[in-house]
């Protein structure tokens, strides 16, 4: 049975990874071209202007005649404010599709990485910290935002301005152009080295991000806080918050000046490059004469070459961008490529619950948790060369209707035996079967259909009490919202809150007591009317009070239906059909509660253990009768209790 909690590492070429990136932007190839389009269109229209300043300076403010052409100047100032306009206008549409593009794959990276995560077993969520989850849809696929709202148009554009701008310098003096592109490639190595060292900066400032996330997820929920607060260990979480912050401070200021010298000398070269071209063609203008050179050429071609190094320059730092961001998209990646191990089969069938009977079988079923790091470094620390089995060869027989009850020590494997009925994990051997079908071979929303399951910690959304309920069953009437509560005997005690089904519950139901969000799951459970029933130790973490109603709440729940009771109060399962007593995995006893006490076997064993000193719990026809003398009654909806 694999977790899926082991972070695979990929040792993936850098260009598979840019194919990859590029494949996000494949849907939108068509905004793109028109990007693309643009750019040229602009780029072509940005060289225009240093042209024409040559004119301007030879032909109409310094011609050989020696008067101004005013005309010609007005003119070509003109057609230089004109083409200055429609530049700036192309820009804001270019800037909008880009974003638009951009933000678009942003949302598509997102909705995938969220739908894989909902395709993963429960096993990798109970392997990996929840922070570190949320990190990776929010702040890694945050950090490549600039990359992917700007890296295309940017390169592009910058491109063709490049290759544009070097042409019109050729064609002003292919000397001055010589010198003026001969360094690129000295900066374009030292680029890539910078670049190299900021992707790894990056992707330790990703990893120190995980984990403060990690860190505030735990520490501030409701439960750490409260953790903290009982054990007094505030200033710990303090103290770890404060190391962990301080540590990617550090990463921030390191990832930020890696290169900084590197982008200093680079910037001052581009800033004193004209004086080199206003020397170099001292000299050529000394060699060749004006008729080569002309003060005009000299403006023009020193304009162009600052257009020149702009785009260079912002290559070179889109480069280091992409290095740096290639860590994000790698984490990104890294969750995309976990392959989903609970899927359907490509022979799936879909089986509707009306046609359910409820029959569950168990053949020759063995699951173990090799896939888990922390298990397999403890067999090898043990020498032990198989992990142990969590269920080690389980047959059994469930017929529609029954109640089975599994009893046993902690860490038995009770709990697993519930999780292989819906498929929260599959077995590694052997097979479960519902009404004679391989649960494999059934489609997982069929599955989720035909079960309810009730555990001890059920979890309800900082929602309304009308939204946790509907969570169900979205398309629930009032009436039958009501029907449900009344069963779960909630139905008064949310009638009791000033905005009554509308009332927010709170983070994971904590404007309510534990019995409460108790019979509040309960409804929500039988609002989903399923066919099989799971009861995961449901009532062992509530006081007697709060147990009563819950037990009276599943009464109803269960009737007709196949129920399978996981259970730490052996009071709960007495009246059982079938008892299995499951220890190490294995099902050591069953049968009725009257059968496995008369055996002294180890369902004796527990019962002497609860109830020694003749306390007893049984359930009777007419209600359930506690160890305190108490009955408890169901009454037109209502629970009420007497001596």
């Amino acid at each position: 049975m694999s977790t899926g909690g082991i972070e695979p590492q990929i040792d993936r070429p850098q260009q598979s990874l840019i194919r990859r990136i590029a494949a996000s932007f494949r849907p939108y190839l068509s905004q793109i071209t028109i990007v693309g389009l643009l750019i040229l269109f602009t780029a072509g229209l940005g060289v225009v202007n240093p042209l024409m300043i040559r004119v301007i300076f030879d032909s109409a403010l310094f011609p050989e005649s020696g008067s101004p052409n005013l005309n010609l100047l007005w003119i070509i100032a003109g057609v230089m404010a004109g083409i200055t306009v429609v530049t700036g206008a192309i820009g804001i549409v270019q800037t909008y599709v880009t974003n638009q593009v951009g933000q678009k794959v942003m949302r598509d990276l997102r909705d995938r990485l969220y739908r894989h995560l909902q395709t993963l077993s429960l096993g990798f969520f109970t392997g990996t910290k929840t922070g570190e989850i949320q990190s990776r849809v929010t702040n890694d696929v945050g950090g490549v935002q600039n990359v992917v709202t700007s890296t295309i148009t940017d390169i592009l554009s910058n491109i063709v301005i490049l290759i544009s701008t070097v042409i019109a310098m050729a064609i002003l003096s292919w000397q001055l152009t010589l010198v003026a592109v001969g360094i690129v490639p000295v900066f374009a190595f030292l680029t890539r080295i910078v670049g190299e060292k900021r992707r790894a900066v990056s992707a330790e400032v990703q990893k120190s991000t995980a984990e403060m996330t990690a860190i505030t997820q735990e520490t501030l929920s409701i439960s750490g806080i409260m953790l903290s607060k009982l054990f007094g260990r505030q200033k710990l979480e303090i103290e770890r918050f404060h190391w962990e912050n301080q540590h990617l401070s550090d990463l921030v200021v390191r990832r930020q000046m890696t290169g900084q010298s590197f982008w200093a000398v680079m910037q001052t070269f581009f800033s004193i490059s004209p004086v080199i071209i206003y020397v170099l063609a001292g000299y050529l203008i000394s060699g060749i004469g004006r008729d080569g050179i002309s003060p005009g050429t000299i403006i023009a071609f020193t304009t162009l070459q600052a257009r020149l190094y702009f785009p260079i320059g912002t290559l070179l730092q889109v480069s280091v961008e992409l290095q740096s961001s290639m860590a994000l998209f790698e984490r990104i990646f890294e969750y995309l490529d976990i392959k989903a191990d609970i899927v359907d089969d490509p022979e799936a069938v879909d089986i509707q619950p009306e046609r359910v009977a409820g029959a569950i079988r168990f053949d020759s079923v063995r699951v173990n948790y090799v896939s888990n790091n922390e298990e397999a470094q403890e067999s090898a620390k043990t020498g032990d060369p198989e992990p142990r089995w969590a269920l080690d060869g389980i047959d059994f027989e469930i017929l529609p209707g029954q109640l089975a009850a599994f009893v046993g020590p902690s860490g038995a494997g009770k709990t697993t035996i519930s999780y292989l009925i819906p498929r929260l994990y599959d077995a590694n051997e052997g097979r479960v079967l519902i009404d004679g079908i391989d649960v494999r071979k059934i489609k997982l929303e069929s599955l989720s259909r035909m079960i309810g399951y009730v555990s001890q910690e059920n979890y309800l959304f900082h929602a309304s009490i009308r939204n946790n309920l509907l969570y169900s069953k979205p398309d629930a009437t009032q009436d039958e919202m009501e029907a449900a509560a009344k069963a779960a005997y909630i139905h008064e005690r949310i009638m009791e809150f000033a905005d009554g089904y509308d009332t927010i519950v709170g983070e994971r139901g904590y404007r309510m007591s534990g019995g409460e969000r108790q019979r509040l799951s309960i409804a929500r459970v039988i609002l989903h009317q399923p066919k099989l029933l799971i009861l995961d130790e449901a009532t062992s973490a509530l006081d007697s009070a709060s147990e009563r109603y819950v037990q009276a709440a599943l009464e109803p729940l269960m009737k007709g239906r196949t129920t399978v009771a996981i259970a730490h109060r052996l009071s709960t399962i007495m009246a059982a059909d079938v008892i299995f007593a499951i220890d190490r995995g294995r099902i050591v006893e069953r049968g009725t509660h009257s059968q496995l006490l008369s055996r002294g076997g180890l369902y004796a064993q527990l019962y002497d253990e609860q109830f020694q000193g003749g306390k007893v719990e049984c359930h009777c026809e007419d209600g359930v009768v506690f160890s305190d003398g108490t009955v408890a009654f169901a009454e037109d909806g209502r629970l009420t209790t007497s001596r």
